[in-house]
């Protein structure tokens, strides 16, 4: 018993030590916090959904789950081949083109009226705080902090480890000319010495005008934050892009919900929208939508072209790696509501074009 205590001890003291680490971030206080306290969404000491989320959906149980994903053996979760993927040179795309690279994952850039945005950006390979533990696909890893131009805005939608990644975040600072995030989100980077002018935290609901007509809009989203044992203290957000010639969706991490179908009627058809498809799975469906839940998202939104993202670069869940491409393919084009927009990682979108089509690129990969 002596010795596994001290084993135990030992153990605890080393995670302690190893959690000082700058990349777990830190816990918004002083005058920080006091703002926190003040929006709507929190209480009793953390950030709530609209409506009740449990981490796991009824019928299923956390020390299963658990088990399952640490043990478990599921087939095809990590492609055998390459990813494919293009190396487009951002730093020479005209400013006056408006379009979209996606990285792979939940990171992506978009260059809109002028503007450059870089959103959830991990290029260190690793979508894990502990080293290795979760390695990026073979193939995806093309793009790093270098390749990208200076960036007007970072949007960070929350701040799990898959899409605020320190180690990028470090090597982009000098990249970067402002942060928009959600409340508390912010503490982080004033950790990691962002200035405070730099910063800017929105609650749900809120404007930025970035332009006399460009303005940035933060929405609900149905999911949850944090960096290390203590969860929900930070504010996960969607965003919009709008501009009098287009309106983008960007829908970070969300379960279904009927925040879709509000901002679908308050801003009306959505030109564009962005949804997680992928690392799903039925046990935990309140937090990440199913393929299925992500057209009638895009339903709810009337977007009139889809990229479905959160997927083809880390292993975050049980399901074959093409399966949420695979799946919302088949789906859609049974039903046919909205161009489904399917480009492989550094392909270039167009955002104002809306006749450009892209292949099925998993089909030819094992």
């Amino acid at each position: 018993m002596i010795i596994f205590l001290s084993i135990l001890l030992l153990l605890v003291t080393a995670v302690l030590i190893y959690m000082q680490h700058p990349k777990f971030g830190k816990a918004p206080s002083g005058n920080r916090l006091a703002r926190i306290k003040q929006s709507p969404r929190f209480k009793d000491g953390k950030f709530h959904n609209t409506h009740v989320t449990p981490m796991v959906s009824e019928g299923n149980s956390m020390i299963k789950v658990t088990y399952d994903f640490i043990f478990g053996r599921f087939p095809r979760t990590n492609p055998i081949d390459e990813i494919p993927a293009v190396k487009t040179d951002l730093k020479t795309l005209s400013v006056a083109d408006n379009v979209l690279i996606w990285f792979g994952h939940s990171s992506y850039f978009i260059q809109l009226d002028g503007k450059r945005f870089l959103i959830d950006p991990v290029f260190s390979g690793n979508a894990s705080p502990i080293p290795g533990s979760n390695r990026s696909f073979n193939g995806t890893d093309i793009y790093s902090a270098d390749d990208m131009p200076e960036i007007d805005y970072l949007l960070i939608t929350h701040d799990h480890y898959d899409h605020l990644d320190y180690q990028t975040i470090i090597e982009l600072k000098p990249k970067i000319k402002k942060i928009v995030c959600g409340l508390g989100v912010g503490e982080h980077f004033e950790y990691w010495n962002f200035a405070s002018g730099q910063i800017i935290e929105k609650d749900w609901n809120e404007s930025l005008e970035l332009s006399e007509n460009f303005t940035l809009h933060t929405a609900p989203a149905r999911h949850f934050s944090g960096r290390s044992f203590k969860s929900n203290n930070t504010l996960w957000v969607s965003f919009i892009m709008q501009t009098p010639n287009i309106k983008i969706y960007l829908g970070g991490d969300s379960g279904y919900d009927d925040h879709f179908s509000e901002i679908g009627r308050k801003f009306g058809a959505f030109d564009f929208a962005l949804l997680d498809n992928g690392q799903y799975n039925p046990a935990w469906r309140e937090i990440h939508l199913l393929p299925h839940e992500v057209l009638i998202a895009a339903k709810d939104l009337k977007a009139k072209r889809l990229l479905p993202i959160h997927s083809s670069k880390f292993k975050l869940a049980y399901h074959p790696w093409d399966e949420p491409l695979k799946t919302i393919s088949e789906l859609n084009e049974k039903e046919n509501e909205t161009i489904l927009v399917t480009p492989k990682i550094g392909d270039v979108v167009k955002l104002n074009d809306s006749s450009q089509t892209f292949g099925k690129w998993w089909e030819s990969i094992t």
